[in-house]
């Protein structure tokens, strides 16, 4: 079991094309992304369908006080096309007040879609080894909104 390396979620790539995943920021329109957090013990890949708390092992989502399961929700930077190249970001999230250790975190679709929410695996975040917060916060900060940097490109 491992958090293999950053990757965007094959079903993901799917679901794009089908017009499943939609990034407005209009919050009438656009669809609702949350960050969950996992321990090593976590199997998250590009083969990652949906966020699971139990993603390879029993028990491989963080926990801590602070840290509501299922993680937080993301603040969509918008959607843009420069030099041929689509992108969308997110805002940096911040959990405070935790004690934890991660591995790596998962992306994932909440928006309702036929009346129940959907747990749609977008992309795997590996932090390249175990990162802690004592009592204190936890952030991550996404890359630049910019065509060569942002979280999600298309080139």
């Amino acid at each position: 079991m491992a958090i293999t390396t950053n990757a965007i979620c094959n079903t993901f790539k799917k679901e794009l094309l089908q017009g499943k995943h939609d990034f407005d920021t209009n919050a009438s329109t656009g669809d609702t992304y949350k960050l969950a957090m996992y321990k090593s013990t976590a199997t998250l890949g590009a083969s990652t369908e949906n966020y699971s708390p139990n993603l390879g092992a029993t028990g491989s989502e963080v926990t801590s006080s602070g840290y509501t399961a299922g993680g937080k929700a993301l603040v969509n930077q918008g959607v843009k096309v420069s030099s041929a190249v689509a992108i969308t970001d997110f805002a940096t999230v911040s959990f405070v007040g935790v004690t934890l250790t991660a591995r790596g975190a998962l992306i994932y679709n909440t928006t309702t879609d036929g009346g129940s929410a959907t747990t749609d695996a977008v992309a795997v975040l590996d932090f390249g080894g175990d990162k802690t917060a004592t009592s204190g916060t936890f952030t991550i900060q996404f890359p630049a909104f910019t065509t060569s940097a942002a979280i999600l490109r298309l080139a």
